[in-house]
């Protein structure tokens, strides 16, 4: 029987870098559905620990705008951290993590983007960083807008671009790629215990 090749599709945790983008404390409060995104983010962010796939957080201006909300920020597996003035996040991550030339196996490096706001900054880092070679996927249970309309248009217009829209599970499953590691029965359990929107 041939070997299967696993699709350049799917996500896998040594290509993969997390950029969680403006989760602030004067910005989450008006976003609709921001527990569950949150919570959805929180445990995005346990796998990545777990699996030590890199985390990059960016704020939009914090002077005005204030950090990010403590239950992200100070999660421990957070390794970068930047500020920006721009909506799109990806100058910013650019400057922070390795360019898209440092490839595995000839396959693009890949971006799972989360955060606020969806039809804004999401949406301007996954196009700008599209066309800077990355391989871009926006994680659609954890990110969100101020209006329904704006995040549903926001997905809408990402996808009509080619960029992959996930969730959170299949994100987990797709690093963890088979059952019966320590590593996915640590997921696995996160998974169950997981209630959106706590």
């Amino acid at each position: 029987m041939s070997k299967i090749i696993r699709s350049s599709n799917l996500l896998c945790r040594e290509r993969s870098h997390v950029l969680v983008v403006d989760v602030q404390e004067k910005l989450i409060p008006v976003i609709d559905g921001q527990d569950q995104i949150v919570g959805e983010i929180e445990l995005l962010l346990d796998a990545a620990e777990i699996l030590n796939v890199p985390v990059t957080l960016s704020e939009q201006y914090p002077d005005g705008l204030g950090p990010t909300i403590p239950v992200i920020r100070e999660h421990t597996s957070i390794q970068n951290q930047f500020d920006k003035l721009r909506f799109s996040a990806a100058s910013g991550f650019c400057r922070t993590v390795s360019p898209p030339e440092s490839i595995v196996d000839d396959r693009q490096q890949q971006v799972v983007l989360v955060g606020i706001e969806t039809h804004i900054c999401i949406l301007q880092t996954a196009l700008d960083l599209q066309r800077s070679g990355w391989d871009v996927c926006v994680v659609a249970n954890a990110v969100g807008s101020r209006r329904m309309i704006d995040h549903e248009v926001g997905l809408a217009r990402l996808s009509a671009a080619g960029i992959a829209l996930v969730t959170t599970e299949s994100v987990l499953f797709e690093w963890c790629e088979t059952a019966g590691t320590d590593e996915f029965r640590q997921i696995s359990r996160a998974v169950r215990n997981h209630q959106p929107g706590e």
